[in-house]
């Protein structure tokens, strides 16, 4: 995840950010989802931080404010559920 550095491609939107990292996060759920689901969710949590450091970079507003970064990532996950691939597995995890 180092090596994609998504909190510097603020020129791309979140849905294209979703469409470059949602096969590889897609294939770590398949492949240690089915042994070690539960590291996973360390894993993705990096991936939320990463993506709310993004937020702060691209928006004014959010811009040193990391629980309003935060808080923004949140409003987007419960609004389009299935935008991110890690965000699908937290929704099966609280249907469950």
């Amino acid at each position: 995840m180092r090596q994609w550095k998504l909190h510097r491609r603020t020129d791309k939107s979140l849905d294209e950010l979703a469409q470059r990292i949602n096969p590889v996060v897609r294939g770590w759920i398949n492949y240690y989802g089915h042994f070690h689901k539960s590291a996973l969710y360390r894993t993705f949590q990096h991936l939320n931080n990463i993506l709310a450091r993004w937020a702060s970079r691209k928006y004014k507003r959010l811009r040193g404010h990391k629980r309003r970064a935060f808080l923004w990532l949140q409003c987007i996950a419960h609004r389009q559920r299935r935008l991110f691939a890690h965000w699908q597995l937290s929704q099966a995890k609280a249907g469950q």
